[in-house]
Order: structure tokens, then sequence, then C-alpha cells
């Protein structure tokens, strides 16, 4: 109990949170200093890629179970096979031996939002219920800058359960215009109707 309020004990949204922001943070200070941010920042685009289109790489990535040694051999492994070099292979490394893995997507999550607003950019996290072409994803940004009054940069996840239409967060603000939310408010609407 804190201050009277009871907090549960397997709650570590906060502690994955710290430990993603420090890890982004020492990981794009190093990357500023040497001049590789866009290196870097194009390794982790792979990177997240790839996790994206692996069920598996995800779970593995999750899974407290495998042994430190076992994740290091494994992200090697992986980070050779997508061709990921220099500070962003040897951060992986590095976040393995750790046993920090469990982490990296709010790592990757985290540099972005510092690269971004390095640049003078917000970010924004859009939620499609599939992948968006070039012209939907510059149509966006300019919808998105009229908006903030600054450049935005996006960084899209697919997730095809949300049916159709889209979830931007920007900041604190969200906009749902998923077919599923629609959906559950229509079906709440009929339900106080009945």
């Amino acid at each position: 109990m804190k201050s009277g309020k009871f907090v549960p004990v397997a709650d570590t949204s906060q502690l994955t949170s710290g430990v993603a922001e420090r890890y982004a943070s020492s990981l794009f200070e190093l990357a500023l200093e040497q001049g590789a941010v866009d290196s870097v920042t194009a390794d982790l685009d792979r990177f997240q890629a790839m996790l994206d289109e692996s069920a598996d790489l995800k779970r593995f990535v999750a899974s407290p179970v495998f042994s430190a040694e076992d994740q290091l051999k494994a992200i090697v492994a992986i980070s050779e096979k997508a061709g990921i070099s220099g500070f962003f292979a040897n951060f992986l490394k590095v976040v393995a031996r750790n046993r920090r893995l469990f982490a990296l997507p709010g790592m990757i999550k985290a540099f972005r939002i510092i690269a971004a607003n390095h640049r003078g950019e917000i970010s924004a996290e859009v939620t499609s219920a599939h992948a968006l072409s070039q012209a939907q994803e510059t149509e966006l940004k300019v919808a998105l800058k009229s908006v903030t009054g600054k450049d935005v940069t996006i960084a899209v996840t697919v997730d095809p359960s949300i049916l159709g239409g889209l979830i931007v967060k920007v900041g604190s603000r969200q906009i749902d215009t998923s077919l599923r939310t629609k959906l559950s408010t229509l079906k709440l609407a009929l339900k106080e109707v009945g």
C-alpha cells in the first residue's frame, strides 16, 4: 500500500516505461554523439518490422524463460540475418545481456519520440486495420500538421482487429475512428434502448 492506495503487485508498466526511456535515451545520446541517428533509426525500423511480422519473435522478446546467454545468441543471429549492425546491433546485445528484451518495444517507441523531439517534430502512433500506402501516410501527416502546427512523424501499427478506420495518438490525445469502437458504441446504445 502506498499512501492508503492499494497497488497491484504485478503492475510493471511503470518499471518497463522507466527502463525503456533510460535505454532509449542512452542509445539516442550515443548515436547523436557519433552522427549515427539516421542509421540507428533505419535499423530500429527494420527490427520493429520484424517484430510486427513475427509472433515468434514477439514471444521470444517478451519471454522471461530464456537465459541471458540464449537471448544474446538469438539476438546476434537475428541482427546478422537482418543486416543490423553498428550501434543498434551493439545496443541489442547489451539489452539481451542485461535481460531487458521485454522492454525492447518500449525502447523503440521511446527512441522515436526522443528523435522526433530533437528534430522539432512530434510523433504520432497510428493503428490501422491494414498497412497504409505512402500516399495515405503523407495525407495523414498533412492532416496532423494542420491540427498540431508541427511536422509529425508517424509510427504505424497494423491491427486487423480494429476492422477499419484509424486510431491516432498524439501526445495525450487520442482520436479513435475505428470500426470496432463504432460498433461497440452502437451495441451499447442499442442495449440502452432495449
